[in-house]
Order: structure tokens, then C-alpha cells, then sequence
């Protein structure tokens, strides 16, 4: 093999690793969330890191047998599911919540799990020497960050749920 093939394929590995970890993370974070809301989240992101997986295996595999960096169908969901998950969950819920800490960290960790994926696609995505392999680490990072402001929402709405319904809903002074 090239270097060039090593050093995709030692990307291609750490990634996968990543999102198996992220996924083991979200599922062990649903379980043991302590409302709706949580479960259902942290369920679709374990979902979402799968959906990264077997992407980036499809993508191993092909390097590996010496056909290159295959075109990818991969469209990624941009958080549309995170956030309707999420928008239909917080209707439901009223304003006088009570959460764990331990929901806090939680929140927290997964955070900062989707901003190092984040940093890593887009340290491999200027590495890139293929125009698809850039455009498909771009488009993860993009993701990640979108993983990251969905739950940054949810932490947001946690910490002071009431707080979170008045932004949500931008109620403004009209001079009438």
C-alpha cells in the first residue's frame, strides 16, 4: 500500500472507533436518562453515530481493496431528526422539570465528544488529498457541529427550562 492509502485507512480506523464510542456513549446516556426528552435524543444520536460507521467502513473497505475513495451517497440529516425529536418532545413537557446533575454532565460529555469528532474531520478534511474525501470530512464535521448545537439546546433547556421555552418562543414588544 501508498502512504497515502495507510494514511486514509489510519483515518478511516480512528473514525470508526470514534463513532463506536460515541455510540456505546448516547445508548449508556438514554438508558440511564432520567426523562423522555433525554432518552429519545440520546437514543437518535446513537442512531446517527451508526449511520457514520458503517459510512466509514464502506469507505475502509473500498481502500483497502485498492479501489480508492469511493463515491459517497452519504446525505447526512443535518440534525432535521435531532431537532424534531427534540421540538415535538419539549411541547410535552412543561416548564417545572426536575433534573439530575448527573443529566448535566451527561450533556455536558457529549458536548465535548461531538466537538473533538468535529476538530477531527476537519483536521482530515484539510489533510484530504481527493476532492471527495475533503467534501465527505467536511460534511461530517458539518454534521458533528449540528450534533453539538442540538445538544447544547437540550443543555440550555435543562439548566432553566422556562428560560429555554421564552427564547424558543422570541416573544417581542410590539409598540401596539
Amino acid at each position: 500500500m501508498t502512504d497515502e492509502q495507510d494514511r486514509m485507512l489510519q483515518a478511516l480506523k480512528v473514525a470508526i472507533q470514534m463513532e463506536i464510542d460515541g455510540k456505546a456513549y448516547y445508548l449508556k446516556a438514554s438508558r440511564e436518562s432520567g426523562n423522555e426528552l433525554g432518552k429519545k435524543l440520546l437514543s437518535s444520536l446513537a442512531s446517527e453515530e451508526d449511520v457514520h460507521r458503517r459510512k466509514f467502513a464502506e469507505i475502509y473497505n473500498s481502500i483497502r481493496a485498492r479501489r480508492g475513495w469511493p463515491v459517497t451517497d452519504f446525505k447526512p440529516s443535518w440534525g432535521q431528526k435531532l431537532r424534531t425529536v427534540f421540538a415535538e418532545a419539549t411541547e410535552k413537557m412543561a416548564t417545572g422539570v426536575k433534573i439530575a446533575e448527573s443529566e448535566l454532565d451527561a450533556v455536558k460529555t457529549a458536548m465535548g465528544m461531538e466537538n473533538e469528532t468535529y476538530d477531527y474531520y476537519q483536521k482530515q478534511g484539510k489533510a484530504a488529498t481527493l476532492d471527495a474525501e475533503r467534501e465527505f470530512y467536511e460534511t461530517l464535521a458539518a454534521e458533528e457541529r449540528e450534533h453539538h448545537m442540538v445538544l447544547l439546546d437540550y443543555y440550555e433547556y435543562l439548566k432553566d427550562p422556562a428560560a429555554w421555552f421564552v427564547k424558543a418562543e422570541h416573544p417581542s414588544l410590539d409598540g401596539g
